[in-house]
């Protein structure tokens, strides 16, 4: 069984550089048997980046992944609130470079039909697009998007790939919010590695539809590893959480890119 995680950071990594930094995760990965890493954001976070954030956390994290070309996996982040520098961004690092997905933050709210040109763009380039989503009762920050929201998207985007960052941190209500929409896939990652929540995600959306990740170094690899190691799922299912709904959705962009998944 290969362990491929959704779900990565180089935030919260010990070292001074994107290449130090990548190292660091490898060396934790490896002792938990984990084979691939997606990574995405710059060292340190930008909530509402300017074009030249942007381009520079996204040049973090294509050092990293080209310093390890056969194990992190890229994707672009992007905001919306920046269109066209957006879309350069998106071509300069997936269509043009080795970048495999887009990554949404907190910049804007995903129900906004600002996301339209970008959903569609990255469809054409096979990129899958992974919106971060939570569930405050304090209240979200104006640009923080729920899973709600995210399943307005994907009904205006059928043939888009989107992954549910978090299930919306309230799992329960996120879960639910995502079931009706067959183009919209789970992730495990974060908060605490509480019983339940992977039962229910397997339960609910189907257990091709759901995706382990860590939230590393935000999360350690072998906390979020327990939500689905823990589970009472299937070991098949298991299979497909810890890393073959993961490759199989990455593998038409990985092929049009002449990589093997």
């Amino acid at each position: 069984m290969e362990i491929w995680d959704l779900h990565c950071h180089l935030n919260g990594v010990p070292g001074n550089t994107p290449e130090a930094r990548a190292g660091r995760l490898l060396e934790f990965a490896d002792r938990l048997g984990i084979a691939r890493l997606c990574v995405f954001m710059g060292m340190e976070f930008a909530y509402d980046p300017s074009p030249e954030r942007l381009r520079e956390d996204n040049n973090e994290v294509l050092r990293a992944v080209r310093a390890n070309p056969g194990r992190l996996l890229g994707f672009v982040y992007l905001n919306p609130k920046h269109l066209q520098a957006s879309l350069d961004e998106l071509d300069r690092c997936v269509r043009d470079g080795p970048m495999v997905g887009v990554k949404l933050w907190v910049a804007e709210r995903c129900s906004s039909s600002a996301l339209d040109p970008i959903i569609a763009r990255a469809t054409e380039l096979r990129a899958v697009v992974f919106q971060y989503t939570w569930i405050k009762v304090t209240g979200n920050l104006p640009g923080e998007s729920t899973p709600a929201e995210l399943a307005a998207l994907a009904s205006r985007h059928p043939a888009a790939t989107l992954i549910c960052g978090h299930s919306g941190g309230d799992w329960e209500v996120g879960l639910r919010a995502i079931r009706p929409h067959s183009n919209i896939y789970a992730d495990l990652a974060g908060g605490d590695p509480v019983a339940g929540l992977t039962e229910m995600a397997v339960r609910e959306l189907g257990a091709r539809r759901v995706l382990y990740g860590s939230d590393a170094g935000g999360r350690s690899f072998a906390s979020q590893l327990g939500k689905v190691f823990g589970a009472d799922i299937r070991d098949r299912d298991r299979e497909l959480l810890l890393g073959g709904n993961l490759r199989r959705l990455l593998e038409p962009i990985l092929a049009k890119k002449g990589r093997a998944a």
